[in-house]
């Protein structure tokens, strides 16, 4: 075994030094001159013979004397021509014909002896530093990169490249010669562009990415919108809980997650609403808000702006000049906030299906741009000021709601929440009070006053193709719970004040995102009434996050949730090695 170990390492050692040798005795070294000098030499000879022929050519046509007739001069000026130009044909011309075909990346390809060199050194050379074979001596140039660094426990895979060129993009890369976000647009081919990125990458950290898939997907699909310089994508399950039976529907609910005990909790919760008689939802508000912030010279001047954009006399105007943006952008207020010379200018609008932020913010540009001929000496520092409140907890969004703004509400009856949830309504009820709405003020919540409604806006936005980092407002959400009927039943409900979604443009197009959409019934624009999908999707939302609660907080009130978490939260399978 130390045996065929050994010579497997000195495999790459005579490689080594054959290519080595190879590149120190090249056919350009046979001239007599250096390449740059030889290559002008032939320009020089070219552009010479040719004039003199075209010269000759013309005294003999003026002289009426045959073409065919040549003299001692002539002939030798004719064997200049030809030599020089076979000579730039051949060092130019093929260089010419691989610009055609072979990415700019890739034009200094190697020669066919280092093809074949190339790819036994891939066969045979260790992905371990030479350290770890103390017979190993392979003389080798210093490293460019990580590579050799790599431990024995984290090699490299070796990917299956087209040809020599595509090695010779990926020492590009690695070099710093080619820039990794530019590989989509040189290449012309998305999957090709991540192979290549993903192995430069492994190459330059000297770490594995064998975990992370590669193929099964169509990278085309996110360029120029979703994701830039991709090397791969990553697993979710997605489970299904239902059916939700809401305003009088059911759905089935994807949650995409990782988090044992999370679709099974919502589930239990759907299944208590339906025996129930279902959940109903109401949609308070649809508006998705930009704000930039302005600068003027004084604060008098700022609370000019201010009044002059909340007279109800110029909303018409103003409004105009916002709705020319979009088909579906349509203004509805304008709400002005002062600091000094400062003016945020929070500017709501309905935007369709689509989540609008780019939407809005068109809308906004239209009106600053109009703005400003009015107000010539307003600065327009940002065209967002944070007084949206776009990805940040915000009482703004709490208070006045941001997107669609849903209440939703269930009565539960007792004998459901004794057989299916495991407790009672009092103390249901005695429970929500000191958790979630004593204990979040205590914690100085700021629009957390539930249990986990988070967990359940995260796993719909993951499956369904929204925007992940929206789950922050999103999931602002207030739960209550009262004894109903003689305080025999439950009512719960959850008012979620600022649900940003949408269903279509942005991560809603992908393929596995499409089809949770299209489970749902909401998959794209609504033609019959705009905007009606994106806000049918916010009402499942809320519904799935009320069924969330009412589960989560029945474990609570039962004793169970430590239990349940043991037993579906916990693996014994050591994951990492089965998938080595």
């Amino acid at each position: 075994m130390d045996v065929q170990k050994k010579s497997m390492i000195q495999v790459p050692h005579k490689l080594s030094t054959k290519k080595h040798d190879s590149s120190s005795s090249k056919a350009s070294d046979a001239l007599p001159l250096p390449l740059y000098l030889t290559n002008a030499l032939f320009f020089t000879i070219f552009f010479s013979v040719v004039y003199y022929l075209l010269l000759r050519w013309r005294e003999k046509i003026r002289n009426s004397v045959p073409l065919h007739v040549l003299t001692l001069s002539d002939i030798g000026a004719i064997v200049a021509f030809v030599a020089s130009f076979i000579y730039l044909l051949g060092f130019f011309g093929i260089t010419f014909v691989q610009s055609l075909i072979i990415p700019r990346a890739a034009h200094d390809i190697l020669d066919e002896d280092d093809d074949h060199e190339l790819e036994e050194v891939h066969e045979f050379m260790p992905n371990e530093p030479c350290a770890a074979a103390p017979d190993c001596q392979i003389a080798s140039p210093k490293p460019k990169s990580k590579l050799d660094k790599i431990d024995a426990a984290d090699q490299l895979p070796a990917l299956p490249f087209s040809s020599e060129v595509d090695e010779e993009i990926i020492k590009s890369v690695v070099e710093g010669k080619t820039p990794s976000y530019s590989l989509e647009s040189k290449l012309g081919d998305t999957r090709r562009a991540a192979a290549i990125r993903r192995e430069a990458l492994q190459r330059i950290s000297g770490k594995s990415l064998a975990g992370l898939p590669l193929e099964g997907f169509d990278y085309d699909t996110i360029l120029g919108q979703c994701c830039e310089m991709p090397v791969g994508y990553v697993q979710i399950p997605v489970g299904i809980a239902g059916p939700l039976l809401l305003d009088d529907r059911e759905f089935s609910v994807p949650m995409a997650t990782t988090e044992g005990c999370l679709v099974a909790s919502t589930n239990r919760g759907c299944k208590a609403i339906y025996v129930s008689g279902g959940a109903s939802s109401v949609v308070l508000r649809d508006a998705m808000t930009r704000a930039p912030v302005v600068r003027f010279g004084t604060a008098k001047r700022a609370a000019e702006l201010k009044f002059f954009l909340e007279d109800p006399l110029n909303f018409e105007a103003l409004s105009l000049v916002f709705n020319s943006s979009s088909r579906f952008a349509r203004l509805q207020t304008i709400k002005c906030a002062i600091a000094g010379k400062n003016l945020y200018i929070r500017f709501s609008c309905s935007t369709g299906d689509a989540m609008g932020m780019n939407m809005v913010s068109k809308g906004v540009q239209n009106v600053m741009d109009f703005l400003h001929k009015e107000f010539p000496d307003m600065d327009v520092i940002g065209i967002s000021g944070n007084y949206c409140s776009d990805k940040k907890p915000a009482a703004v969004n709490w208070i006045e709601g941001r997107g669609k703004s849903v209440v939703c509400e269930a009565i539960i009856k007792e004998e459901v929440v004794k057989k299916v949830l495991k407790t009672s309504v009092e103390s249901l009820v005695e429970l929500n009070m000191l958790k979630n709405l004593t204990g979040s003020a205590m914690a100085g919540a700021l629009g957390g006053f539930n249990a986990h409604a988070s967990n359940i806006v995260s796993a719909i936005f993951i499956a369904t193709g929204q925007d992940p980092a929206q789950n922050i407002e999103s999931s602002h959400c207030i739960t209550m719970m009262e004894a109903v009927n003689d305080g025999k039943d439950l009512h719960v409900s959850v008012t979620m004040p600022s649900i940003e979604v949408g269903t279509v443009g942005g991560g809603t197009q992908l393929a596995s995102q499409s089809a949770c959409l299209n489970l749902l019934g909401v998959k794209g624009a609504s033609k019959e009434a705009p905007g009606s999908n994106s806000r049918q999707l916010a009402t499942i939302v809320a519904g799935a996050v009320l069924a969330g609660e009412l589960s989560l907080m029945s474990a609570l009130a039962a004793g169970q949730l430590v239990k349940s978490h043991m037993k579906y939260n916990r693996s014994n399978k050591d994951v990492s090695k089965a998938s080595s």
